[in-house]
């Protein structure tokens, strides 16, 4: 059975309503692939072996389908389309609003769809599975699509307001050999180590971690309590989240490099939103 006349992916069949022909289109797949890919049960159905390693990939493929679909429309000039846009929280929560609300002002007609991950890793493996039509975080190493650098993230140290630190503008980092560190599950990597490791080393000392969080926002409180020093990304803090603490720049700064990356060149709706992400900020005067 060549390509065009294939029966539609499983993994399509699977999020459909029940309908009269579904039991033959899974009859026609079983045939194409070879093998039973459900076990009928008597109140239903189960993946079997088969089916379990078929669904990832026809998934994939769904996907990827849809996201042709959706570049293919944008690149036309199609009115009523999507962005799908794939980020680490701290980017999503510091950058994006201003970015997004300048989008929504400059292309109100292709809605924007989001979706947040933990760590970088977790955003590239996302972003090649097909999830989102290019990515918003830290510089990707070894990728082999196309990478846009789009600026750099500061990262300021927070701390309570009666900490002996809080009334400097900056601190050095081997000033911070003694101090108790709040981890974060979403911090950055560098060169293979978690920054904090990759830059405490650099300067002599290993971070004495006390806590580790989830999420960034439950870091800075719990800096803001007193119960440790954290760094986070200055975006996600110069705001409403930063109000109940002091932060502080580091001497020399503490940087990481952003970029917008894709598995495909740009095209569409995705290359404008590219170039906004690249461009300076416009300063109210």
């Amino acid at each position: 059975m060549d390509a065009q006349h294939a029966p539609a992916p499983l993994g399509d069949h699977l999020h459909r309503p029940a309908q009269p022909a579904l039991s033959h289109q899974v009859k026609a797949l079983e045939r194409f692939v070879g093998g039973p890919l459900l076990e009928r049960m008597p109140r239903g159905v189960r993946l079997t072996p088969m089916g379990r390693a078929f669904l990832p990939h026809a998934r994939l493929a769904v996907r990827s389908a849809r996201q042709a679909e959706r570049a293919a429309r944008a690149a036309a000039g199609a009115a009523g389309g999507e962005l799908h846009l794939a980020t680490v929280h701290a980017v999503a929560v510091g950058l994006l609003p201003g970015i997004a609300a300048r989008w929504r002002s400059l292309h109100p007609g292709v809605r924007l769809v989001l979706r947040e991950y933990g760590s970088t890793e977790a955003l590239e493996e996302q972003l090649e599975r097909g999830v989102a039509d290019l990515a918003v975080g830290p510089e990707p190493k070894e990728w082999t699509g196309p990478v846009l650098p789009v600026g750099r993230e500061e990262l300021v140290l927070v701390v309570p307001f009666d900490d002996p630190l809080a009334g400097r503008g900056s601190v050095r980092p081997a000033e911070l050999a003694d101090r108790d560190w709040i981890r974060c599950a979403m911090e950055p990597s560098v060169q293979g180590r978690a920054f904090l490791d990759w830059a405490c080393a650099t300067v002599g000392f290993t971070p004495r971690t006390v806590l580790r969080t989830e999420h960034a926002s439950t870091a800075v409180r719990m800096a803001a309590a007193g119960v440790g020093v954290v760094v986070a990304p200055a975006h996600t803090v110069r705001g409403p989240l930063g109000e109940d603490c002091a932060l502080l720049s580091l001497d020399p700064p503490w940087h990481r490099p952003l970029s917008v990356f894709s598995r495909v060149p740009l095209t569409g709706a995705a290359a404008p939103f590219a170039q906004l992400l690249a461009a300076p900020p416009v300063v109210a005067q």
